[in-house]
């Protein structure tokens, strides 16, 4: 039993809540209750949010990347060296790595992560005996920290728009339609040991490593869940794909797919209006990165206009260069003031931004990974985050105002416990299996640089 002195329900705040919970999911719920001496008791209780989209071995370059050469540095340059970066990595670095970076979104207060994978082969691109070794390394990672896994395997089969061959640093990542078929049932069975709420999806990697074909091929052999797919994160990516298949992206993207809403489009910087509207009318999830998009230099989401047609919208860590969920959620609103040049810009009307921000993400990242969660109510999973209203950047708030100052006063170190499917992996700040799994990737991080 989960009791706290105030909750967020689906319904609103209320007080003295008390939660049963079984088989991951929240069983009971009861309001003006009082705690029992067995009861977990926390301060304030909120839904949990699900980190919609990660590459976690890029976790491993934090920092590396922020010296600037000669010329213009961009996406694409930074995208130059990770590549070189991943020639380096073992299957025992990338699961020590995956399973610290999973460590690291929950004790932020992060429930569970859709993981966008799409390191697979050897570093020469020869298969791993197991197809599927690099995906089982992320399902230990994910056993390890308790963490909810939306395991996400990537089609990458060219080297960019017009069907181009792959660069050498993309070895690691290619595969054609039908063996990524068999990767995928690979992968089904890496995390078959994991718990009931694991999910495997699919993420087309975006339109410019995939053709018209191939992504049909994939989607009809689809057998139902999340399906991701980068899109329009940079301007280059647009005019390229324009220049190809005669369409900007997001256009030709709901033109020529049945986008669901199982679909998360990640990024969609680049739209125009009519573009924003048509996907927010889609249903599918907009799979927003700030601390990347705005580390890479990708651009601001057109996040009013996206908000007046009712779009869905998550936050994903996307790199890990920071791993901070009320940092993403801050950065998300900042990057429209910075752009408008006004003030509470992501909320439609008037309100509570940081209410809307909040709730907007819990909801669209639980559908975007396929998780029953995103509000606390009976029949939810239990992804729950505890946080401290006593903490100095939210002890002078009003209930009513304590996600305004979640998002945009505090720092994750207000979060003191973190439940993923019922697993109570955070208690009192801190990751219960800290120890070890820090020690393991303070060991690959030797071992990696090292070779460097």
């Amino acid at each position: 039993m989960i009791f706290a002195k105030q909750a967020l329900l689906a319904d609103g705040w209320a007080s003295d809540v008390r939660l049963s919970v079984d088989g991951g999911a929240i069983t009971g719920l009861s309001v003006g209750a009082s705690a029992a001496p067995d009861d977990q008791c926390v301060d304030t209780l909120l839904p949990a949010l699900a980190n919609l989209h990660s590459h976690s071995f890029q976790r491993a370059i934090a920092g590396m990347t922020e010296y600037r050469a000669a010329g213009k540095d961009s996406f694409w340059t930074w995208r130059d060296l990770m590549y070189r970066f991943t020639a380096h990595l073992t299957p025992e670095h990338i699961e020590a790595i995956a399973a610290f970076v999973f460590l690291d979104m929950q004790e932020a207060g992060y429930a569970s992560v859709g993981e966008f994978h799409y390191l697979h082969h050897q570093p020469d691109g020869a298969p791993y005996d197991d197809l599927a070794e690099l995906s089982a390394r992320i399902a230990a990672a994910a056993q390890v920290s308790g963490i909810g896994l939306t395991h996400l395997p990537v089609l990458y089969t060219y080297g960019g728009a017009g069907q181009m061959p792959l660069q050498k640093g993309q070895a690691r990542f290619g595969n054609s339609v039908d063996r990524f078929g068999d990767l995928v049932a690979h992968a089904r069975r890496a995390v078959a040991d994991l718990p009931e709420d694991c999910r495997v999806g699919i993420a087309p990697h975006s339109l410019r490593a995939t053709s018209p074909d191939d992504l049909a091929a994939a989607l009809a052999a689809h057998e139902g869940g999340p399906v991701h797919i980068h899109i329009a994160e940079q301007p280059k990516e647009v005019t390229d794909i324009e220049a190809w298949l005669g369409a900007r992206p997001v256009d030709w993207l709901l033109a020529n797919a049945d986008v669901t809403p199982e679909w998360c489009l990640i990024h969609a910087t680049h739209m125009t209006d009519a573009e924003t509207r048509a996907m927010a009318h889609s249903g599918a999830v907009a799979g927003l990165c700030p601390i990347t998009e705005a580390n890479l230099g990708d651009g601001p989401f057109n996040g009013p206009a996206y908000l007046q047609a009712h779009g869905a919208f998550g936050i994903g860590s996307d790199s890990n260069v920071r791993i901070s969920l009320t940092e993403e959620l801050r950065t998300l609103e900042y990057s429209q003031r910075l752009r408008d040049m006004a003030r509470n810009v992501m909320v439609v009307e008037e309100g509570s931004v940081g209410h809307m921000l909040y709730t907007g993400a819990a909801r669209g990242g639980a559908q975007a990974l396929g998780r029953k969660a995103g509000t606390i109510a009976v029949g939810q999973l239990a992804d729950l985050v505890a946080i401290d209203s006593h903490d100095t950047a939210l002890m002078a708030l009003p209930r009513h105002q304590l996600l305004d100052g979640l998002v945009f006063a505090a720092t994750d170190a207000a979060v003191t416990d973190v439940w993923s499917a019922g697993r109570h992996m955070v208690q009192g700040g801190r990751h219960v299996a800290r120890e070890g799994i820090v020690a393991r990737y303070r060991a690959a991080m030797d071992s990696v640089t090292a070779a460097l």
